[in-house]
């Protein structure tokens, strides 16, 4: 019976270890899968850039008129990565966040970009085995104490 105890213990920190040093990885690919998807972008690699959603995927820009399916999407963006105009969004404090099953991430980020700093939140899934973006939406921030002159802009 002593002897079991020593055994048990060691296996309870092998599959301590093995669960600690597992979800980093895991969090390390998915950033890095963004960090590729935001860098197409900024490159104009237009392929790179949509490979990365899924099939059935929507993207959500700043207007409100802005809800795209990932055809929708890549008929907007077309033009402007075959000119090598797009954006270039520097992403910083990412969050991400895995299902019990481990089937379904979501994230949020804060993005530096040419209208100030705006939030990035997303759902990626696997796909035929295959990280994709499932669901984007960028939003600009604004700080509560503007909030006021910020809704004396005529919306149209």
């Amino acid at each position: 019976m002593n002897k079991l105890f020593p055994t048990l213990g060691f296996i309870l920190i092998l599959i301590a270890f093995s669960c600690n040093t597992n979800a980093p990885k895991q969090k390390k690919e998915i950033d890095e899968f963004i960090n590729k998807w935001h860098q197409a972008a900024t490159e104009a690699q237009l392929d790179t850039y949509f490979n990365c959603f899924s099939e059935n995927a929507i993207y959500i820009g700043t207007d409100a008129g802005e809800r795209w399916t990932k055809k929708e999407f890549f008929a907007f963006c077309e033009p402007h990565f075959s000119k090598g105009k797009t954006w270039d969004f520097k992403p910083y404090n990412r969050q991400i966040y895995f299902s019990d099953d481990n089937k379904t991430i979501w994230f949020d980020e804060l993005l530096t970009t040419w209208m100030g700093v705006c939030r990035g939140s997303g759902i990626i899934i696997l796909e035929n085995g295959k990280l994709k973006i499932s669901h984007y939406h960028l939003s600009v921030t604004i700080k509560n104490e503007k909030m006021n002159e910020f809704l004396l802009i005529q919306q149209e």
